[in-house]
């Protein structure tokens, strides 16, 4: 399996340096060559697979010559042995249509676990042995932050610089973060929006000058490795609902569209998704863009959601790509100059049989936490509340069963839970005393020469 960039013009790489190098060095986001395909019969075999012999057999065709099944399955085998519950991503049933994948069984209580648990030993397994020292720097809303430090926190041969909006995260998302003292983990509050860091951090890549220096990685979703994790859930909980036989859709909050694309890869390697509701908060680039074909930015709405609070998603190029059947170099150079862009007719034609988008009002979402409360016992987040409101309002027929990606634990957003539902959701034991802990982090302004100077200042050289 090779790699080749969304631009066009990077060389074409395999697993194991698409893995290291995160980024294009054309600017683009990588994409395998070719998506691998199972039969019905091949994805109905499926059925009574534990979660790790489930990713397995979706991550083989992904990582070509560079891990063996072995390897792979031992990798899987440790990355998803940290999660709290068995079934790794189990299914809760809400009512006689709408389930909830739980995805916040791993050490932060973020769906980000179930790919950051597997890319830190990723990247361990492929530095072994090696001279390279890697340089990931990387920008988070809130939950890509902390599980990106846990999995790489203390690993020989790893620094992390990580970029939050400073004052837009929970206490929750920033403590888990800031409270990892190991010396090779770096917090950097920076005094603008995620998008403001998100720049940041590509300016960072697309440098020569700076790029050059380090061995710069990346933990956000544009890293093909973690994208591919998040396709295995899709998978392990459509066949639990009766596919390939039954359809089953899936409605996702959605920011920086990563979730929803490892969705959109299933449905290309063969699981028969009856839809993907992309469900945005007031921040509502996606939801423009699909439902009129205008992806232009507008300014950042800080919310209840703050995972969410994005104008620029960075996957959505691989979207694009893929619709257009070819580089995006010239659109994308087009939108980064100008911050707008108006998708092809074939690009929102592609997308229209698949993708359907829902902007949910505050509003909604409280009422969403109330009903989830009240009506099904079962307490959520903000953000896997606006999924929620999205699929409740959903005009697929009755019989095709809705699951809502459950992103985060509510204690995350306790506030914010509370004030919705009248009750405080705990955080769970095993985050332990994380109020009590101390914390480290540097605020710098939201500038290319502070960030940079930072980072030159801490990270290990190419040697």
């Amino acid at each position: 399996m090779r790699y080749h960039s969304t631009r066009g013009t990077a060389p074409a790489l395999g697993f194991r340096d698409v893995t290291l190098a995160g980024l294009a060095s054309d600017g683009g986001l990588y994409v395998p060559d070719a998506w691998p395909h199972f039969s019905r019969d091949e994805i109905a075999a499926f059925a009574g697979l534990s979660y790790v012999e489930t990713a397995v057999r979706v991550m083989l065709p992904f990582v070509g010559e560079d891990l063996s099944e072995d390897e792979l399955r031992d990798l899987c085998t440790r990355a998803y042995g940290r999660f709290a519950h068995a079934a790794v991503t189990p299914l809760v049933q809400l009512d006689e249509r709408n389930w909830l994948l739980e995805l916040f069984h791993g050490p932060t209580l973020a769906f980000k676990d179930v790919a950051l648990q597997l890319l830190g030993l990723l990247f361990e397994k492929f530095l072994i042995g090696g001279k390279t020292h890697l340089t990931i720097v990387g920008a988070t809303s809130g939950d890509t932050g902390s599980a990106a430090i846990d999995a790489v926190a203390g690993r020989i041969g790893v620094d992390i610089f990580m970029l939050h909006p400073k004052g837009r995260v929970s206490e929750v998302q920033r403590r888990q973060m800031t409270t990892v003292l190991a010396p090779n983990v770096h917090n950097i509050a920076i005094e603008g929006s995620f998008d403001d860091a998100q720049a940041l951090v590509k300016a960072m890549f697309n440098d020569p000058a700076f790029a050059g220096r380090f061995q710069l990685s990346a933990v956000n979703s544009i890293n093909w490795a973690r994208l591919m994790a998040q396709v295995v859930y899709y998978f392990y909980a459509a066949v639990r609902l009766g596919a390939p036989d039954k359809p089953v859709a899936f409605s996702v909050p959605t920011g920086n569209f990563g979730d929803v694309f490892a969705g959109y890869v299933a449905t290309r390697m063969g699981l028969p998704i009856e839809q993907l509701i992309v469900a945005t908060n007031v921040n509502d680039i996606l939801h423009r863009a699909l439902s009129t074909g205008d992806y232009s930015t507008g300014t950042v709405t800080p919310t209840a959601a703050p995972s969410m609070d994005i104008q620029v998603s960075s996957n959505f190029e691989r979207l694009l790509f893929d619709l257009a059947g070819g580089s995006v170099a010239e659109q994308m150079h087009r939108f980064e100059a100008t911050r707008a862009m108006r998708l092809t007719n074939a690009q929102r034609e592609g997308a229209a049989g698949l993708l359907v988008s829902d902007r949910i009002e505050p509003d909604d979402m409280n009422e969403a936490m109330r009903w989830a409360s009240a009506e099904a016992g079962q307490v959520i987040d903000p953000h896997t509340a606006i999924g929620l409101a999205a699929a409740r309002r959903s005009d697929l027929d009755p019989a095709v069963p809705i699951v809502t990606l459950a992103t985060a634990h509510p204690a995350k957003f306790a506030d914010a839970v509370e004030r919705a539902t009248g009750g405080r959701p705990s955080v769970p034991a095993r985050v332990g005393d994380l109020h009590e802990r101390q914390e480290r982090y540097d605020v710098l302004p939201a500038t290319f020469e502070a960030v940079t100077g930072y980072i030159a200042e801490r990270a290990h050289p190419k040697p």
